[in-house]
C-alpha cells in the first residue's frame, strides 16, 4: 500500500530519475515529448512513486486515463485473471465473450434509448477515425466539420482535424481532405460577451457551413461536449442543442468525441449529457480501460451497421486483456458512484480556485465541469493577452513541489486538473496549496 501523502525524499529530480533521462537520450526519439523528468517506479490512488522514492500528487491521471485511480483493485484482479487464462487471439479470428459484454455495457451507459451497437479500438484517435468512416459509409456524403481549438488525434485524419499546428501538425502534411473548421463558442474570448455566443456562434457556424461546404455534403459534424488539449473550453449552454436539431434537420451524424471527458470524468457519465442532447455516435477512450489501452465507437445500430462486413476492425480491437480492464473499470465508476465523486471534486477545486482568482488577476477564468477543471493565464490588464510563460512557470513551481499539472489550450496558457477521481479530499487541499505558492512564486 502506498500512503496517499506528497513526500520529497530527494530534491527534484532525484539521482535516479537524472540517470534515466541521460538514458533516454540515447534510444528515445527526440519527437517524443517528456512533461518533466521523474520516471515512475509504482501508482496507487492519486500518488505517483520515482524511482528516488519520492511521491507526487498526480494531477493528470495519465491525461485522463486512470480516473479510477493508479492500481485500481478490481482492475488488476481483472486483468491478472484474463492474463492467466488468455491474452490474445483477434476478435476478427476467435472471438471471445469480453468483447461483446462490454459493447453491452457501452450501449447501456451511452445517452439515447435506441439500439446501440460498437466497435472497439486502441486509442481515441482511433475510435474518432473509425466515426468519419461510419458517418461517411452511412451518409454517403464527403464532408466533416469540425470546431477551433479542437483536439482529435495524431493520425492522418484526426491531425486534419486538430486544430493546433505546433507540435501535433507541424512538418507532417499534407493532410487529409474534406475537414472543415469553423468556429467555437468560446464563452470567456466571445467578441460580444459570452451571454450572446451560444446563438452568434451557431449562426456563424450554420451560414459557414451553408456557404462553404454545404449541408448536403456533410457526411458528420465532430465536436468534444468540452474541448480537452484546446483549453477546457465548455461549450456556452444552448450550443449544442443547437448544433443537434441542425444535424437532424439535414440528415448529419453528430458526433461526440468523449475521449477525454467520458466515463464519470465531468460529474456524469458522459459531458454532452450535461447539454441534455444525444449524439449519433460517440468516442471513447482512456478513462474506459482503466489504465490499459483501449477505445470504443458507439451509436445508432443501423449507422454502425452501415460500413460493409469486415470494414472496421483491427488486430488488437477489443484485445481480451483490455476489455477486462475496461469491464472492471466500470464496475468501479458505478460501485463507488465516482460521478458523484467529480461533482465533490469539482466543490472542492471551484472554492479554492476563486479564491486564488481574487488573488491573482492573471487567473482570466475558472472553467470546466466535474474533475475536468482549468484556468485560463492572461495579461493582469483585463486585455485577456494570453500567458504562457507564467502558464509554464506555474505548472513547472508545480512540479518542483511534488505536485504534477498539465497545461493545455491553443495559445499554451492554461492549466488543467485531471484528477484521478478517487483522489482523497486532504491529498487534492494540499496540491491546491502548492499551486498557490507555485503562483505566487512565478509572479513574484
Amino acid at each position: 500500500m502506498i500512503e496517499q501523502k506528497r513526500i520529497l525524499r530527494t530534491s527534484l529530480p532525484g539521482t535516479g530519475s537524472a540517470a534515466l533521462a541521460e538514458r533516454r537520450k540515447a534510444t528515445v526519439s527526440a519527437a517524443v515529448s517528456g512533461g518533466n523528468d521523474l520516471y515512475i517506479t509504482a501508482a496507487e490512488g492519486a500518488i505517483l512513486v520515482d524511482v528516488d522514492g519520492n511521491q507526487h500528487i498526480d494531477l493528470g491521471s495519465g491525461i485522463g486515463v486512470a480516473s479510477v485511480g493508479h492500481s485500481a483493485p478490481r482492475v488488476v484482479e481483472a486483468v491478472t485473471k484474463q492474463a492467466t487464462s488468455f491474452g490474445h487471439t483477434c476478435f476478427m479470428v476467435s472471438p471471445y465473450d469480453g468483447y461483446i459484454e462490454l459493447c453491452e455495457q457501452l450501449a447501456k451507459r451511452t445517452p439515447g434509448d435506441f439500439a446501440k451497437k460498437s466497435a472497439l479500438f486502441n486509442a481515441g484517435a482511433e475510435a474518432v477515425e473509425n466515426a468519419v468512416k461510419v458517418a461517411r459509409a452511412y451518409t454517403g456524403r464527403p464532408a466533416v466539420i469540425v470546431f477551433d481549438h479542437a483536439y482529435h488525434g495524431r493520425t492522418n485524419l484526426t491531425m486534419a482535424m486538430t486544430a493546433k499546428v505546433q507540435p501535433y501538425k507541424d512538418g507532417f502534411g499534407p493532410f487529409a481532405p474534406e475537414i472543415y473548421r469553423l468556429p467555437m463558442a468560446y464563452p470567456y474570448r466571445w467578441p460580444t460577451g459570452a451571454e450572446n455566443c451560444a446563438e452568434e456562434a451557431f449562426a456563424e457556424f450554420a451560414s459557414k457551413a451553408h456557404i462553404q461546404i454545404g449541408e448536403d455534403h456533410i457526411a458528420a459534424v465532430v465536436i468534444e461536449p468540452i474541448q480537452g488539449e484546446g483549453g477546457f473550453i465548455v461549450p456556452a449552454p444552448g450550443f449544442m442543442k443547437l448544433l443537434r436539431e441542425w444535424c437532424t434537420t439535414h440528415g448529419i451524424v453528430l458526433v461526440a468525441d468523449e475521449v477525454q471527458a467520458g466515463f464519470c470524468r465531468t460529474g456524469k457519465w458522459f459531458a454532452i449529457e450535461h447539454e441534455d442532447v444525444v449524439p449519433d455516435l460517440i468516442t471513447t477512450a482512456k478513462a474506459l480501460g482503466g489504465g490499459l489501452p483501449i477505445a470504443a465507437l458507439t451509436g445508432r445500430a443501423d449507422i454502425m451497421d452501415a460500413p460493409v462486413p469486415g470494414g472496421l476492425g483491427g488486430t488488437f480491437g477489443g484485445n481480451p486483456l483490455s476489455c477486462a480492464a475496461a469491464l472492471a473499470a466500470i464496475e468501479t465508476m458505478e460501485s463507488e458512484d465516482l460521478a458523484g465523486r467529480a461533482v465533490q471534486i469539482e466543490e472542492l477545486l471551484y472554492r479554492r480556485l476563486n479564491a486564488m482568482a481574487e488573488k491573482y488577476p492573471q487567473i482570466g477564468e475558472v472553467r470546466g465541469r466535474g474533475a475536468m477543471i482549468a484556468i485560463e493565464l492572461v495579461a493582469p490588464d483585463g486585455s485577456k493577452t494570453p500567458d504562457a510563460a507564467l502558464t509554464k512557470a506555474v505548472v513547472a513551481g508545480c512540479g518542483r513541489r511534488g505536485v504534477l499539472m498539465l497545461s493545455c489550450g491553443s495559445y499554451g496558457n492554461v492549466i488543467r486538473m485531471l484528477p484521478p477521481l478517487v483522489i482523497d479530499f486532504a491529498l487534492l487541499e494540499d496540491a491546491m496549496d502548492v499551486l498557490d505558492e507555485a503562483f505566487a512564486e512565478a509572479i513574484g
